[in-house]
C-alpha cells in the first residue's frame, strides 16, 4: 500500500428534499384537503476516525464525496425520507483543516471519534403544513434547503512514541528494521526513505511505535532535498532518537545540521527529549569511537550512545532510554492531572 500523508477533499452536503403540492382525491371522500408531505433532510458529511487504517491513499483516488439528497414528500401525508450520509473514514493521527490548510477543524486522536462536518439541508415543507383556518386550500410547498460544500485538507501525522531523526544514510531504516518486524527499504545511497515507515518495538516486557522520518539535509525547511514535510510526523512523539553516522568526518556538522532544522521546522520539537546516538560503529575502530562521542558530547552537552543497527551493539541501551523517557513523560502528565484535582497535595 502506498503512504499518503496527506490530500485535498471536496465535500458537499445533500440538498433537501421538496414538499407536495397534493390534495385528498377519494370517492365517497366529500372533504378533500390538502395532503402534501414534506421533504426528507439531506444527507451529511461524516468524519470518522477507525482503526486498521494507516494512510490516506483512498483519497488520491477518490477526491469528490457527496452525500444523498433528501426524498421529495409525497401526497397522503407522505413525508421524503433522509439523504444518505456520506462517512469519510481516516486514521488516527489526522488532521483536518480549511480550504487555506491552516485554519484547523478537528484533529483525530483517538479510535472512534466522528464529527459531523456539514450537516445536510433541511426538507421542504408540503402544502399540509400551510393549512389555516383562513387558508384551506393552499397551493404552494416550500423547496428543499441546499447543501453546503466545501475544499478540506486532510493530513495525517502518524503517532509514534519515538522517533528517528538524522541525515539520509544515517542507518535510520537499518536501525528500525533491526529493533522491529518492519521491514523498510535498505540501501547505500541517499534518500532511500521516501516515506515514514512505522514498527512496533518490543523489550523486556514494554512495547512501543517507533517510526522512522525520511532524511534531513542542510535547507530542508527551505525544500531542500525532500524538504520538511515529513517533519509534522515526529511532533507528537514523547522523545527523538537522533542518529550520527559514525564513519562521516565531521559528526559536529552533522548534529547541529538537524538540530538547526528542527529548530526552523518547529520550537517545540527542537524542545523534545532527544537520545544522540552515535551510529554504525561496527565500522569504527575504538580510538576513532572515543573520539567522534567526546565531540558530539561537547557541542551538545548531553550523554551520548553508541550503536550499530547492522549488528545489534549497543541498540538495547538505546530503547531502554526510551522506555525511561516515555515512563518519565507519563509520570509528569499523572503529576500534572493530580494537581488539577487536588492543587495543595504533596507526595
Amino acid at each position: 500500500m502506498k503512504f499518503l500523508d496527506q490530500a485535498k477533499v471536496y465535500v458537499r452536503s445533500g440538498n433537501g428534499g421538496a414538499g407536495a403540492v397534493s390534495f385528498l382525491r377519494e370517492k365517497f371522500l366529500e372533504f378533500g384537503g390538502p395532503n402534501g408531505g414534506n421533504g426528507g433532510r439531506g444527507g451529511d458529511v461524516i468524519i470518522k476516525c477507525v482503526d486498521g487504517l494507516n494512510t490516506l491513499i483512498d483519497y488520491r483516488y477518490q477526491q469528490h464525496h457527496k452525500a444523498g439528497t433528501g426524498t421529495h414528500g409525497m401526497g397522503k401525508d407522505r413525508h421524503g425520507g433522509k439523504g444518505s450520509d456520506v462517512i469519510l473514514k481516516v486514521p488516527v493521527g489526522t488532521q483536518v483543516f480549511e480550504e487555506d490548510n491552516e485554519t484547523l477543524i478537528v484533529d483525530f486522536t483517538e479510535v472512534g471519534q466522528e464529527v459531523v462536518l456539514l450537516a445536510g439541508g433541511n426538507g421542504g415543507f408540503g402544502n399540509a403544513h400551510f393549512k389555516t383556518s383562513a387558508n384551506q386550500a393552499p397551493r404552494r410547498a416550500n423547496p428543499g434547503i441546499e447543501g453546503t460544500e466545501k475544499w478540506i485538507w486532510l493530513r495525517l501525522k502518524l503517532i509514534a512514541d519515538a522517533g528517528l531523526v538524522g541525515l539520509p544514510n544515517a542507518g535510520k531504516s537499518t536501525f528500525l528494521a533491526a529493533v522491529s518486524a518492519a521491514k523498510p527499504k535498505i540501501a547505500d545511497y541517499p534518500f532511500t526513505t521516501l516515506h515514514p515507515n512505522l514498527g512496533v518495538v518490543s523489550i523486556g516486557e514494554r512495547d512501543f511505535v517507533l517510526a522512522d522520518i525520511p532524511g534531513l539535509i542542510e535547507g530542508a525547511h527551505e525544500g531542500a532535498g525532500i524538504g520538511d514535510r515529513f517533519l509534522g510526523h515526529v511532533e507528537r512523539c514523547a522523545v527523538l532518537i537522533h542518529l550520527i553516522d559514525g564513519t562521516q568526518d565531521d559528526v559536529k556538522l552533522a548534529y547541529t545540521t538537524i538540530r538547526h532544522e528542527l529548530a526552523s521546522y518547529a520550537e517545540e520539537l527542537a524542545d523534545k527529549p532527544e537520545i544522540l546516538v552515535l551510529n554504525k560503529i561496527d565500522a569504527l575502530d575504538a580510538e576513532a569511537i572515543k573520539e567522534k562521542t567526546k565531540i558530539l558530547k561537547k557541542v551538545s552537552k548531553a550523554e551520548v550512545l553508541t550503536s550499530s543497527g547492522a549488528t545489534g551493539m549497543g541498540v538495547e541501551q538505546v530503547l531502554y532510554k526510551v522506555v525511561a523517557y516515555m515512563d518519565a513523560e507519563k509520570a509528569a502528565i499523572e503529576e500534572a492531572e493530580r494537581r488539577k484535582i487536588e492543587p495543595h497535595w504533596v507526595p
